[in-house]
């Protein structure tokens, strides 16, 4: 058997990355990363950065996992799999910042979606405060995307985001921060619709206008949009596109899910609403 031509004919698996921290409660993190990667038919895999206590009513511990292990993970998956997109998410501290920081740039990676989880559904601070310019100044320019959602974008900023003004403002200074385009979700703000709005240099803004879905499940929303966006990304679309077919996931998993009890508190989505089939690509 001539195993030369067999390699050469095989396909493969379209990769995404997801560095993130472990949700117990299985809605968010890694855990939601996986099941949305796999919904939208893409090969999933890990860096873990921090094991966190958590369940639909919140953190309870987190314990950072050490930044050479961290960085043993990136490494045997980047050296041997290698990944089409990277989705990061938890971040807990400088240290762990560097080292991914670090293998961004050993690696190549087309497209880099940078969820900058700082705080939790349920309140919960989930980065140092030492930890924050680290992130602006370190992985910023390495992103594709960052799509902080109004209390992360506040932090970032230093005041609230109130209205969509505020919004298109806080997105222009992520932008002179050195981010390369900002997706702000606005899910936060009062009203009957939810508004997101990308941000990018010398491009008009492009807001997506929905009405909201009356549900207290909306635990990992963040971490569902940000490692669809990566998937979307992973298989050649185009920004714009990509976060409009990762909204139309996310709602159709918030919808579904609307009406399931999972716990005493904010619940997960359906992530597995809208299954995909298997994508390859020579």
């Amino acid at each position: 058997m001539n195993t030369t031509s067999i390699t050469s004919t095989m396909q493969r698996y379209i990769r995404v990355l997801s560095i993130a921290g472990s949700d117990s409660g299985g809605g968010a993190g890694i855990q939601a990363d996986l099941k949305t990667i796999s919904a939208l038919g893409c090969y999933g895999m890990t860096a873990i950065t921090a094991i966190t206590a958590q369940n639909t009513l919140g953190v309870t511990a987190i314990h950072p996992v050490p930044p050479d292990m961290l960085s043993a993970q990136m490494d045997a998956v980047m050296s041997d799999i290698g990944a089409d997109a990277v989705k990061i998410g938890m971040l807990h501290d400088s240290e762990t910042i560097a080292a991914v920081v670090y293998c961004l740039r050993q690696h190549a990676v087309a497209s880099v979606v940078l969820d900058p989880v700082m705080v939790a559904t349920s309140g919960a601070v989930l980065i140092q405060q030492s930890a924050i310019s680290a992130l602006v100044r370190q992985l910023f320019p390495v992103a594709t995307l960052i799509t902080p959602n109004l209390d992360e974008a506040s932090l970032l900023v230093g005041y609230a985001l109130e209205d969509e003004a505020a919004m298109l403002r806080a997105g222009q200074q992520l932008l002179d921060m050195g981010a390369q385009a900002v997706l702000i979700k606005g899910g936060h703000l009062a009203g009957a619709t939810v508004r997101d709005v990308l941000v990018r240099q010398h491009v008009s803004p492009t807001w997506w206008r929905d009405p909201r879905i009356d549900t207290i499940n909306t635990h990992g929303t963040g971490c569902t949009l940000s490692s669809a966006i990566a998937c979307n990304l992973a298989q050649g679309v185009d920004l714009v596109s990509a976060i409009t077919s990762a909204r139309h996931m996310v709602r159709a998993a918030i919808a579904t899910g609307a009406h399931i009890k999972t716990g005493s508190g904010s619940g997960p989505l359906n992530h597995l609403s809208a299954p995909m089939p298997m994508h390859t690509t020579l």
